[in-house]
């Protein structure tokens, strides 16, 4: 997300409720969100990430929307809670922002139902550095940065160990913490927000970054990553994601169909220049 954080004053309110969310992990009240069938008449509302999120949701806004009679809202947020906490309670109708992984374990904490429509892009994740030009630069006593949300980080442990730079415990997968590391390496790991990660490279000596924030920071994945995760059979994409019970919202169904267009996809293809990449297809 941006460096120059947006507050959105319209959903200031949601702030607290989702920072209780997070901490307590209890259910929301359901006569506080949304209820009846949806207006299609109305705009349909999706919170997204700015980049790539948004950028693809306003090219379909202005290109594809109205010919398919669908009035579009884009809501950029700069975080990973409140587009989830958002969607639960009707502030919006949508979320383009998260992958499979993320949302199960974000539904599991905090009571939600959020539930996946169609997946979009992969944004794969890097490890990137200002101070290094390869790998085998990393050495003993040097500090990595990594997100430290669950999934995130699990990730990006798994992508280090796949290239060598540490060793895990045998079985462990994407669901690695720091205590399942059993050879660093001699190195330090500084565990991060990920929206602040590209802001720590000059703090560190290499960051493993997800893709949207690498591309926000000027950083271009398929050329300056260190290490890239390979997109062939990558459980990460990004998908349109919905409170469950609203998947037969007419507008959710039109938007679900644009962004899977041959449009959206010469759109990703021809913009982020393979980092980012289209998996279009039904959400797992």
């Amino acid at each position: 997300m941006r460096n120059n954080i947006k507050t959105l004053t319209a959903f200031a309110g949601i702030t607290a409720l989702a920072l209780g969310l997070t901490a307590c992990g209890t259910a929301s009240d359901p006569a506080s969100a949304g209820s009846g069938p949806a207006d299609a008449s109305k705009p349909l509302v999706v919170a997204a990430s700015p980049t790539p999120h948004a950028d693809i949701l306003t090219y379909v806004k202005d290109n594809l929307a109205e010919k398919a009679g669908l009035k579009l809202e884009v809501k950029e947020f700069t975080d990973y809670v409140l587009p989830n906490t958002a969607t639960q309670q009707g502030q919006v109708d949508a979320n383009y922002f998260q992958h499979k992984p993320y949302l199960d374990d974000f539904n599991k904490k905090n009571g939600t139902t959020i539930v996946p429509v169609v997946n979009v892009h992969l944004e794969p994740l890097g490890l990137y550095s200002k101070k290094l030009k390869s790998l085998k630069e990393l050495k003993p006593g040097q500090t990595v940065a990594v997100p430290n949300d669950t999934t995130n980080e699990g990730r990006a442990l798994k992508l280090l160990a796949d290239n060598g730079v540490i060793t895990l415990k045998a079985g462990v997968g994407s669901d690695a913490k720091l205590s399942d590391i059993t050879d660093k390496k001699g190195l330090e790991f500084k565990e991060l927000e990920a929206a602040t990660v590209p802001r720590a490279l000059n703090d560190v000596d290499a960051a493993v970054i997800n893709g949207n924030y690498a591309i926000e920071a000027k950083l271009a994945p398929a050329k300056d990553a260190l290490a890239l995760e390979k997109a062939e059979g990558n459980p990460y994409a990004n998908f349109l994601a919905v409170k469950k019970g609203n998947e037969s919202d007419p507008r959710v169904k039109k938007l679900a169909g644009l962004l899977n267009s041959p449009e959206v996809k010469k759109y990703i293809e021809d913009t982020y220049q393979g980092s980012v990449a289209a998996a279009f297809g039904p959400a797992a």
